[in-house]
C-alpha cells in the first residue's frame, strides 16, 4: 500500500526552510512572553507546569505529566513574512484516539496589535515518525505588525523552543492580557486537553481568546486526586479565578467526598474573595448511574459554602456541556474525552461562568 503522502502531498508535514533566511529567537528571552509554564532552569531542563518537587510529592502520575506543556503559550509581535519554530521535545505522547497535532503539535494564532480579530493561522504538525526535534513554518504577507500566540503541545514535554523569523523582521513584546492574573484550572485528562485536535482547541485556550485572560492548566491525566500537597500549592498561587474539575480522577465517590470539600476549604482559606468554580464530570450522559452520586458530592460542597456565607463560589453541572447538542455521541472521541465540539461546548458554558466573575460579556461565538 502506498504512503498517503505519495497520493496526496497535502498530507506532508515536513517543511523546507532556508536557515540562512531566518533569525532564531529563544522564546525564554525578551521580547517573547511565555505564559502558563515555568521556564527551564538549565540546558538539560524542560518547561514545567509546576515545580518538580511539588509534582513528586503529589503522586507518580503528576510527576510523569507535570512537564507536559498543556496550556503553555508564547506571545510576541512581529511583521515577519516567515514564522517558523524549532522545538526539542524529549518526551512525546502517541495514542490511537488522540491526534499528534494535539498531543505533540504547536498551533499559531494571529490578531491585531490591540488584540482584536484573533484567528487561527497555522498548525505546526509533527512528523509521524519524529523522535525528539521538529521544525515547522508559516508564510504570510508580512509587513504589518501583528500579535501572535503560539500554543504548546498538550501531552508532550518541550525542553527548548526557538521561533524563527525572516531576517530583518521587527519583533516586539505583546500587549498584556486584559486579565493578567491567570485563571487556574485543576483537573483530569479532559482538563489537560485530551483529545483536542490541536492545542488551541482545548477549552481553556478558547476561553482565553474570548475573555482575553491568562491561564494555567493543571490538568493531570488520570492523576488529579485532590491531594493536600497540590491543594497547598494551588492555594498559594496568584489567581483571578479557580476552576476545580477533578471529579473524573477521584477513584470513587468515597474518595471524592473525603477530598473535595477539604480541598475547597484549603484554597478558600488563603483566598477569601477568589471566585471558585466547582465542576462535575462532563460525560454524564454516558454513565449517569456513576456520575450522579459524584455530582451530588460536588454540589454539596458548593451548597454548604453558600450556606456558610461564601459569595464567591459557583457550581457548573457537567450535564450542561452537551445540552445544546443533545446527549453524547457528537461531542466525544471515545465516550469520555471531548472532541473539538465537546471542548467548544465546555468553553461556552465555563466561559460564560468565568465572564460573570472576571467582568466580561457572555460568550456567544
Amino acid at each position: 500500500m502506498k504512503d498517503i503522502t505519495q497520493i496526496d502531498p497535502r498530507f506532508l508535514t515536513s517543511v523546507q526552510l532556508d536557515r540562512n533566511s531566518v533569525t532564531a529567537y529563544d522564546v525564554t528571552l525578551p521580547p517573547f512572553s511565555v505564559h502558563g509554564l515555568l521556564l527551564p532552569q538549565d540546558e538539560n531542563d524542560r518547561f514545567r507546569r509546576l515545580p518538580e518537587e511539588v509534582a513528586a510529592a503529589t503522586n507518580p502520575g503528576v510527576l510523569e505529566l507535570h512537564a507536559n506543556t498543556a496550556g503553555g503559550r508564547v506571545r510576541f509581535v512581529t511583521d515577519a513574512s516567515v514564522i517558523g519554530i524549532c522545538a526539542v521535545m524529549p518526551r512525546l505522547c502517541r495514542a490511537s484516539h488522540f491526534a499528534l497535532s494535539g498531543s505533540c503539535g504547536f498551533d499559531l494564532y494571529a490578531a491585531k496589535t490591540d488584540g482584536s480579530g484573533v484567528h487561527h493561522v497555522q498548525t505546526f504538525l509533527p512528523p509521524y515518525d519524529m523522535t525528539d526535534t521538529y521544525t515547522g513554518v508559516y508564510r504570510c504577507a508580512g509587513g504589518e505588525m501583528t500579535e501572535y500566540t503560539l500554543n504548546f503541545p498538550l501531552y508532550s514535554d518541550v525542553s527548548s523552543l526557538y521561533v524563527l523569523l525572516s531576517k530583518g523582521a521587527t519583533v516586539g513584546a505583546p500587549r498584556p492580557y486584559r486579565v493578567q492574573t491567570p485563571v487556574v484550572y485543576y483537573g483530569s485528562s479532559i482538563t489537560q486537553g485530551g483529545c483536542a485536535s490541536r492545542p488551541g482547541n482545548a477549552y481553556q485556550s478558547m476561553i482565553a481568546r474570548r475573555l482575553d485572560c491568562d491561564f494555567v492548566n493543571l490538568g493531570f491525566s488520570g492523576s488529579a486526586c485532590g491531594e493536600t500537597v497540590i491543594a497547598d500549592y494551588i492555594a498559594g498561587l496568584s489567581m483571578s479565578a479557580f476552576v476545580m474539575d477533578y471529579d473524573h480522577n477521584a477513584p470513587d465517590v468515597a474518595h471524592l467526598a473525603a477530598t473535595h470539600a477539604p480541598m475547597f476549604a484549603r484554597i478558600r482559606a488563603e483566598n477569601l474573595t477568589l471566585p471558585i468554580i466547582c465542576v462535575s464530570r462532563p460525560d454524564y450522559f454516558f454513565c449517569p448511574a456513576e456520575c450522579e452520586p459524584r455530582r451530588q458530592v460536588i454540589e454539596k460542597t458548593v451548597r454548604d459554602a453558600v450556606v456558610a456565607g461564601d459569595r464567591y463560589v459557583s457550581f457548573v453541572d457537567g450535564r450542561d456541556f452537551a445540552a445544546q447538542f443533545g446527549a453524547g455521541d457528537c461531542i466525544s472521541v471515545d465516550g469520555c474525552h471531548p472532541n473539538d465540539l465537546g471542548f467548544f461546548c465546555m468553553a461556552i458554558r465555563l466561559g460564560t461562568e468565568l465572564a460573570h466573575w472576571i467582568g466580561q460579556n457572555e460568550l456567544t461565538e
